[in-house]
């Protein structure tokens, strides 16, 4: 991994590709829009209503690890709409029971339970460490996350996000939860007392600036959790499921968290979230504490059972290594000759790179320019092509970017 972490300026909540003004529409604008309606989609590229290509480093950010118009997730989602759609979580179907059989199978869990996003998943995870958490100690319930995560936008989530901005207007946010510095004599303090029951992190912050933590600090944090008994999660909502070159971001470290959560590309583009976990955290868990209605249903989870598998093939994981390695030699290249890129952060098909001026003027121009990325924070560009992006096709995206910059 690629751990150059060079601090930028505060981060303000930029989450938009560009300064537009905002088309009239009955959808509420809690997003900033970029002027192009997309119709179709072919590989790495996708088509506006004018027929305009755009070769797309977003992938629906992180969601469309397949790219667009595979065949075999074509063929996917027309197998599973001739069977159920929908039962409720009263009743099992194979498409789910397949699903988390094959996620056991190729992970440390023991237990999966799904449900319809990132942001649900991580409040799951949330519930049931500190489930898990008082069962062995009344006071345990606090939860931290580290200075850069982003895990969610609900109550809980937000309060284990460190974005300023997205936290103040919703204030008072969910009690018992906070952020402490990627420091380990500063998670060694907040995790000593009696209270501590759970530490979330991002193996890769993704929103934060795509900061790749170091294998040797997940190592501490892992041996300083078991000491003081408290659960290890790590949300992999971004990085996990092939985009670091390995199925789950947590094996390039050695490190096995208690528990795991997953969600992006999971479901092919449908909305899916998984937490994994233990049997120790597992076994604390009892019908009733917690439910969802659409979390697993056979239809999504037929997909999932495809996209799992094609995301687990060894061949392309080493191909998103292979490449990943070569695509930030490059944009250390490009920052080189440009003199416009300040740092380079990022693993696999992930990364970002700090600009002179605003990630968000950037954005603008690559998109004029037919090519799609997005922001990281105020000052960081993010890339997230495709896991099927050849190396050419990374080539090709590259010059677009070199020529904006």
């Amino acid at each position: 991994m690629t751990t150059l972490d060079t601090i930028a300026p505060e981060r303000a909540p930029v989450d938009a590709p560009a300064s537009v003004e905002l088309p009239q529409s009955s959808i509420l604008a809690t997003y900033r829009r970029a002027p192009a309606e997309f119709v179709a989609g072919d590989g790495v590229y996708l088509i506006d209503a004018e027929g305009r290509r755009y070769m797309d480093f977003v992938s629906g950010i992180a969601v469309n690890a397949l790219g667009y118009g595979d065949e075999g997730l074509r063929a996917a989602l027309h197998a599973a709409a001739d069977g159920l759609v929908h039962v409720s979580n009263l009743y099992g179907t194979a498409p789910g029971e397949q699903l988390a059989d094959s996620l056991v199978a190729k992970s440390f869990a023991d237990r999966v339970f799904f449900c319809n996003s990132g942001a649900e998943a991580n409040e799951a995870a949330f519930k049931f460490a500190r489930r898990w958490a008082r069962a062995q100690l009344s006071t345990k319930h606090e939860i931290f996350a580290l200075r850069g995560a982003f895990h969610g936008r609900l109550f809980g989530t937000l309060a284990a996000t460190d974005r300023p901005g997205y936290r103040e207007p919703f204030q008072p946010l969910a009690a018992g939860i906070g952020i402490v510095e990627r420091d380990i004599d500063d998670l060694s303090a907040a995790l000593q007392t009696d209270r501590a029951a759970a530490l979330i992190l991002e193996p890769v912050q993704g929103e934060g600036g795509v900061r790749v933590l170091d294998p040797g600090f997940l190592r501490e944090l892992r041996e300083l959790t078991r000491e003081r008994n408290v659960a290890l999660i790590f949300d992999e909502i971004q990085c996990g499921l092939g985009r670091t070159g390995t199925l789950f971001a947590y094996e390039q470290s050695g490190v096995l968290p208690d528990v795991l959560t997953v969600a992006k590309p999971l479901a092919g583009g449908l909305p899916m979230g998984a937490i994994l976990m233990t049997s120790e955290i597992a076994d604390t868990i009892k019908p009733g504490d917690h439910g969802t209605t659409f979390g697993g249903g056979p239809f999504v989870a037929s997909i999932a059972n495809h996209v799992l598998a094609r995301v687990s093939d060894p061949a392309l994981l080493e191909a998103v290594a292979a490449n990943g390695a070569w695509l930030g030699e490059q944009l250390r290249e490009i920052a080189r000759r440009s003199g416009r890129i300040r740092a380079v952060r990022g693993v696999g098909y992930m990364w970002g790179f700090d600009v002179m001026g605003t990630a968000a003027h950037v954005v603008s121009e690559a998109f004029s320019a037919g090519l799609l990325v997005c922001t990281a924070g105020e000052y960081t560009v993010r890339l997230l092509p495709p896991l099927t992006a050849t190396r050419e096709e990374l080539a090709l995206g590259l010059g677009i970017l070199e020529s904006v910059l």
